[in-house]
């Protein structure tokens, strides 16, 4: 059960930014993994033609945050994220993002993510550690 947040304090699920990038949640293990689904259309390319590192991020970050939020089953926040570019991302390809929980505490998650192409070939990985907040409900 999700919680409940105090009045003033709404979350869009799914966020603008996971629909703007026509992101596709392809596969869920409960409280372990997500795997997502990214477009690479042209409006996300550098001058080379390739998907330019930030949507790059993007896709990790829109990943990371919904696993973050069915686990933690409150909202959190990116400590840090760090991405490993391996190869260029071609346009007009569909690439998979797959996030796991590493670590589970009271106040973090430690995950660990893989970009590739639909044929497996990897592109990039990217690890993360989020903070839980520590939004009070309305019960509370």
């Amino acid at each position: 059960m999700m919680a409940k947040l105090p009045k003033g304090i709404d979350i869009t699920i799914p966020p603008p930014s996971f629909m703007d990038m026509s992101a596709e949640i392809e596969e869920y293990e409960r409280n372990k993994r997500l795997i997502v689904s990214f477009p690479v259309t042209k409006n996300q390319t550098n001058p080379l033609g390739n998907m330019q590192g930030g949507y790059i991020a993007a896709a990790f970050d829109n990943t990371f945050g919904p696993l973050s939020y069915l686990v933690a089953k409150k909202p959190s926040t990116t400590i840090d994220m760090n991405i490993q570019y391996i190869r260029g991302v071609a346009c007009d390809q569909k690439v998979v993002v797959e996030a796991k929980v590493e670590a589970k505490g009271f106040s973090t998650i430690h995950m660990t993510a893989e970009m590739r192409t639909e044929t497996g070939k990897l592109l990039a990985t990217a690890t993360t550690n989020l903070l839980i907040l520590k939004i009070p409900t309305r019960e509370s």
